[in-house]
């Protein structure tokens, strides 16, 4: 019952019908109340997102997957301290985090939202060393602003590291298929052994290859850290075992293995750093099943499994096929390997060619296994990109992962070693461009980042998610009319992502395509907070900022964790004249992002106006060492050491940003307006006749040239100048200032001032 009720529930996962898949794990734990068996019931559970239920069943749970199930219950929950606790008990000098670089990813992501720097940045390194290709690590070092270079990161340690795994996994593989040939001869010879022992270890025969379905027991599978008979802890591929991640992701964790020790701990002591599998079969299943002979415990198991029957039988064909020396058969039939499913190989195929053969003495030879000749399209990048990858690995270090074995077992089936040496290469080589681009980004080094993302081959460079990098980095370089173009690229290659779509409703200015951009992404997915950001961002260029408001506050509510809606929020309040909220909203931003410079920027400026002016400083300065490119931030840090006496260097500041964008008008402007209150009127005038180049339409210049002027006594330009700010149709503030100004033209400026 246990075994057909388990196989029931990981079909409906397998199905995403997660209704069903929950009312019968409900079933299942009423029958046999055991831990592996609320484990699966809290995946079921996290699936449907409902983080709540998998909080209460797996509540004081002390094996590992399940600490890590109810870790990241919490985290979804924003229970914090509770999840570092499941993660990482206080009581325990030395804990040991579950699930290897996914818990220590998980418990990174932890400390970072508690405002512990260096305790995440130590876990996102330890979750990369365990596993060079979380992609997340890296992203969220990046994020803190620590990341290495990617030629560290995804260099040649990466590469020796995966090689490494996969070789003691196709050791381990071949122990495991051995014996695996031992008793599957011993059954068809009729050696059976009728005692109640061996009925038991035939019982985990079959609980092994209910296992063999991979996708649906993906959620049950623990920490793979473990070491087996004293051997390395990494016996997994990355030791990553995610019970999430792989679930999604669809990528088979590595078999189990059935005695892989003799001598060392039973399967029911590696209950959850194993497979939950094998402790359902040793300690529940084996008593039940005593008396029923081994015949018909064959014949049960062989109707009841037909669905996992294909990997089975895959299996026992590569196996017969490694006896035979045969390794061609693990091949496809387009002469590609299985390894490309587990490295993305429907992608990568087109960055590097299908076959690379390392042999002594010999450089990489890059050729296509199809046609039988060179790979010519986009054969330049491609070529560099292998051969780098290549040129970074120690010839003697891939000899002897190739002299190992022929063929490694990889997701059900058998890939030769080279094709997983090159697979690893390829997809090294890929991560360091992508990364090293995302990393130059996150320092808002743009433009090194946009050449960065021009290295990638074509098939890469134009998906959505490259292409919304690359309008974050025209939007960051105030280039709004390539952002727009790249987002809209973004849009046509994945119109379902929403990956950037905040900062594309930002900098557009035009009603219809705010409105039509907003209305779209609504219909695309309502409960995402980009959705609401976008449906904001159009209620605010109407200057509509109560509903603006309200819209950036139900961002929030949908993604708590998004820096930039916190920061929307805020700067409705602002405009809304309600400071107060808008330093919290602004410090909210900072909680969950402290990197994020446009929060630093925002309680500046409120700074600015209340005029706390060393506060203001400080909150420009802190967003100034953020992104130090923004002339932005140089312009209002500038004012800010102006309204604090420190006229030199605010100059100095003004001056630096005017270098950083000749094209923004506003610190060419401040810095006339420093030149004035100092007294040196002919190098203010100077600053606003080459401003008037750039902004020609901007009827604040000309009403400062007027003042200008009249301070030099120069009436008539005066009067001119005044003439011509108000036909520029200012506002009307400006309009009453000049107004003014101008029936004081013939006062002097000591009367005026009385």
């Amino acid at each position: 019952m246990e075994t057909i009720l388990r196989d029931c529930i990981e079909n409906s996962l397998r199905h995403f019908m997660y209704k069903n898949a929950i009312f019968l794990c409900e079933r299942l734990c009423a029958e046999f109340h055991t831990e592996i068996n609320l484990q699966l019931l809290a995946s079921c559970y996290l699936q449907s997102n409902q983080a709540y239920s998998a909080y209460h069943i797996l509540k004081g749970s002390q094996m590992a997957q399940s600490r890590y199930l109810f870790a990241i219950s919490c985290f979804q929950m924003d229970l914090f301290n509770e999840a570092e606790n499941a993660l990482s008990p206080a009581n325990e000098p030395s804990p040991e985090i579950p699930n290897g670089a996914a818990g220590h990813y998980l418990l990174g992501l932890v400390y970072r939202f508690t405002d512990r720097r260096k305790s995440a940045i130590h876990h996102f390194k330890q979750a990369l060393a365990i596993d060079p290709l979380l992609w997340s690590a890296y992203e969220e070092l990046c994020i803190l602003g620590a990341a290495e270079e990617t030629t560290i990161v995804f260099g040649e340690a990466a590469a020796l590291c995966i090689q490494k795994q996969y070789s003691q996994h196709g050791l381990a593989s071949q122990n495991c298929q051995s014996e695996d040939r031992i008793s599957f001869s011993s059954r068809n010879f009729g050696l059976e052994d009728t005692s109640p022992r061996h009925l038991k270890h035939a019982e985990g025969n079959n609980v092994k290859d209910v296992s063999g379905n991979y996708h649906g027991s993906a959620i049950l599978s623990g920490s793979a850290n473990q070491p087996l008979n004293g051997g390395p802890s990494n016996m997994s591929f990355y030791s990553t075992p995610s019970p999430m991640a792989t679930q999604l992701s669809g990528v088979a964790p590595p078999p189990v293995c059935r005695n892989a020790q003799q001598n060392g701990p039973n399967l029911g002591t590696l209950s959850a750093d194993s497979s939950p599998r094998s402790t359902v079969g040793s300690t529940i299943q084996a008593p039940r099943r005593k008396v029923v002979d081994e015949g018909k415990l064959r014949k049960i198991s062989g109707r009841l499994f037909s669905d996992s029957g294909p990997r089975r039988s895959t299996r026992l064909a590569a196996e017969a096929g490694a006896n035979s020396n045969t390794s061609s058969t693990a091949l496809t039939g387009n002469g590609t390997s299985n390894s490309s499913k587990y490295f993305g190989g429907s992608k990568l195929s087109s960055m590097a060619p299908r076959s690379v053969t390392i042999r002594r003495g010999q450089a990489c030879s890059y050729e296509n296994s199809d046609e039988g000749i060179r790979n010519e399209e986009f054969g330049d990048s491609r070529a560099n990109m292998a051969s780098t990858a290549c040129s970074s690995l120690p010839v003697s270090d891939s000899r002897s992962f190739e002299q190992e074995g022929a063929n490694v077992p990889v997701s059900g089936g058998v890939v030769s070693s080279s094709k997983i040496v090159t697979g690893a290469l390829e997809i090294l080589s890929l991560l360091r461009i992508l990364g090293e681009a995302y990393r130059l980004s996150s320092m808002y080094r743009c433009q090194d980042a946009l050449d960065v993302y021009l290295k990638l081959p074509h098939r890469h460079y134009n998906t959505g998610w490259v292409l919304s990098q690359v309008g974050k980095a025209h939007f960051e370089l105030v280039d709004y009319l390539e952002a727009d173009r790249a987002f809209n690229l973004a849009r046509r290659a994945s119109p379902y992502s929403l990956e950037g779509m905040d900062i594309h409703s930002t900098h557009l200015k035009e009603d219809m395509k705010l409105s039509y951009l907003a209305q779209e992404l609504i219909s695309t997915d309502r409960l995402a907070p980009q959705s609401w950001i976008a449906m904001g961002n159009c209620y605010s260029l109407q200057k509509d900022h109560e509903t603006a408001l309200k819209n950036f506050q139900r961002a929030v509510q949908l993604g708590s964790k998004v820096a930039y809606a916190h920061t929307l929020c805020g700067h409705e309040f602002v405009a809304l004249e309600d400071f107060e909220n808008g330093i919290k909203s602004y410090q909210s931003a900072l909680r969950v992002d402290a990197r994020h410079y446009n929060a630093w920027y925002g309680l500046g400026m409120i700074y600015l106006r209340q005029e706390k002016f060393e506060f203001s400083e400080h909150h420009f300065r802190m967003a100034f060492h953020i992104n130090p490119r923004s002339s932005v931030i140089m312009s209002y840090l500038g004012t800010a050491l102006h309204a604090l006496q420190r006229s030199e260097e605010a100059i100095e500041m003004m001056e630096k940003a005017i270098l950083t964008d000749k094209k923004n008008p506003l610190p060419m402007y401040q810095k006339a307006n420093i030149l004035v209150s100092l007294e040196r009127l002919d190098e203010a005038l100077e600053v606003l006749e080459e401003l008037k180049e750039y902004a020609p339409r901007e009827s604040s210049v000309y009403a400062l040239m007027g003042k200008i002027y009249k301070r030099r006594n120069m009436h008539e330009r005066a009067m001119f100048h005044f003439g011509l700010a108000l036909d520029l149709k200012p506002s009307a503030t400006d309009v009453a200032t000049i107004k003014a100004a101008i029936e004081k033209l013939h006062v002097p400026d000591e009367i005026e001032e009385l």
